[in-house]
């Protein structure tokens, strides 16, 4: 049996691919959109995807079952509870895949989605009867177990997919042998869960020890544990779980169709007619010189997530990268299925040379410097857009505070009338909100280089409440 396991680190999202060599078969399950990597191991291999699994209809991106199943034919494997447009096979309780010496059986584990499966995989030839490794999805994670919230805008009320959860942890994972590897879906940064580990792999026996979800305790006390603290759901979750679901254009198809480049006139003309300039430069590059209402969200960060959280889904998007950088940008775009790109503005920021009037530079204050502004009889408003946890454990005194994700929601409560540095935990989320701030009217704004890390690196002071513990970020 050949298994591999590929991790993309800007979504934490965990993929696989399972192989026989005696039959040259391959499965994948929960595979991302651009399936390249998959359809290149397996090529190199000598082995042909006959199969793809999902685990569950993803919140977080959306899936390339449909680009494999057009690729290579693959026939596509869902839970019996699911529904989609496309021809799928449901797989139940029970229910067994075979080729060569790989079985893949399926386990109904509710909770996180009502048509969630987890994945027991078996090599034959080893061992018949106990599995190698469980393939959990977003059911269960490595420190953590999937949140079950994310439904309520579907039918699906919060404490029912938790009481479905608890059952599943339960009954269908927790008796499995403690030496069954658990791999999941996710890995710590997603937002599916609350505080998943950092290691992409573990066992049953060190989950049932140290996963806090998987202690002892009533049905009412896990649903109490698991409901608390969620972080927000991204505004885009929603609509990537139903677009996973639908029969919709391949990554290929639409890459074809969005990845166009623009002359500046072209790009001017469909930003006043509404469109979104997105920047995806670096932050530093981003504030040294950006087209007039743009918002930058860096290539070099969590993109997906923040481009899902901030873009408006039914506006068309305008890219501006460094040259070559476009194709990475549309890419990540339509891994969280914003596909609502016009193109990308030919030549970057080359092509406003002649025109620097569209051009607008920001500052960038380095700690010293905030702190000097801040002694003046008139001091700049510290803007903190990190999260409340993130706050609670450290932050600059007398800072406002707004999360970035509910930042165009409370603009009321920016003032206007000062000067305006937003700081976060290392600088890329502050520009971000330089840039919706700017874009909204605002003009005195600058940005905290390095963020409140470079803050207290420097020895400036934080204060924090009590009893927390800094959280990252």
């Amino acid at each position: 049996m050949i298994f591999r396991q590929y991790y993309l680190g800007c979504l934490a999202h965990a993929s696989y691919l399972i192989g026989d060599e005696g039959s040259h078969e391959a499965a994948v399950v929960d595979p991302q959109r651009d399936v390249d990597q998959y359809v290149e191991a397996a090529q190199g291999l000598g082995l042909q995807i006959r199969h793809v699994f999902l685990t569950h209809f993803h919140a977080d991106f959306l899936a390339g079952h449909l680009e494999l199943r057009d690729r290579t034919g693959a026939r596509i494997y869902l839970g019996a509870r699911a529904e989609a447009e496309y021809a799928f096979t449901p797989m139940k309780e029970g229910d067994s895949l075979e080729f060569g010496d790989v079985r893949l059986k399926v386990l109904e584990t509710p909770g996180h989605t009502p048509e969630s499966i987890s994945i027991l995989v078996y090599d034959v030839a080893k061992d018949a009867q106990r599995p190698e490794a469980v393939l959990t999805g977003d059911t269960l994670f490595v420190g953590d177990v999937g949140r079950p919230d994310l439904r309520a805008s579907l039918g699906w009320s919060a404490r029912e997919l938790g009481s479905m959860l608890y059952d599943s942890v339960h009954e269908k994972l927790l008796p499995l042998p403690d030496e069954t590897r658990v791999y999941p879906a996710h890995g710590a940064g997603s937002l599916c869960g609350k505080s998943l580990g950092s290691e992409n792999s573990s066992t049953i026996g060190e989950q049932r020890r140290w996963n806090y979800a998987l202690q002892p305790m009533s049905k009412e006390t896990f649903i109490g544990i698991v409901l608390a603290d969620q972080p927000d759901a991204p505004s885009y979750f929603t609509y990537a779980a139903v677009l996973n679901t639908k029969e919709r254009p391949t990554l290929e198809q639409a890459r074809e169709q969005t990845l166009r480049p623009l002359t500046l006139d072209k790009v001017l003309e469909l930003k006043d007619a509404g469109a979104q300039v997105l920047d995806v430069r670096d932050p530093a590059h981003w504030a040294a010189g950006h087209l007039v209402g743009s918002i930058n969200i860096g290539l070099s960060g969590t993109f997906a997530t923040w481009a899902g959280s901030l873009l408006d889904r039914e506006r068309p998007i305008v890219i501006v990268a460094e040259p070559g950088g476009e194709q990475e940008a549309q890419t990540r775009l339509g891994r969280i299925g914003f596909d609502h790109v016009a193109g990308y503005l030919d030549s970057g920021m080359q092509a406003l040379e002649s025109q620097m009037d569209l051009v607008r530079r920001t500052d960038r204050l380095d700690p010293s410097a905030l702190a000097e502004e801040l002694k003046a009889s008139e001091p700049p408003v510290v803007l903190d857009v990190r999260s409340p946890a993130e706050r609670k454990a450290q932050r600059i005194d007398k800072s406002v505070h707004v999360p970035l994700n509910h930042l165009l929601e409370r603009l009321q409560e920016v003032p206007r009338d000062k000067r305006i540095v937003v700081q976060c935990a290392s600088g890329y989320r502050s520009s971000m909100g330089v840039s919706l701030l700017l874009r909204h009217g605002f003009d005195a704004v600058a940005d905290l280089t390095g963020g409140i890390s470079a803050w207290e690196a420097t020895g400036l002071p934080v204060a924090a409440d009590p009893q927390t513990a800094p959280t990252g970020g």
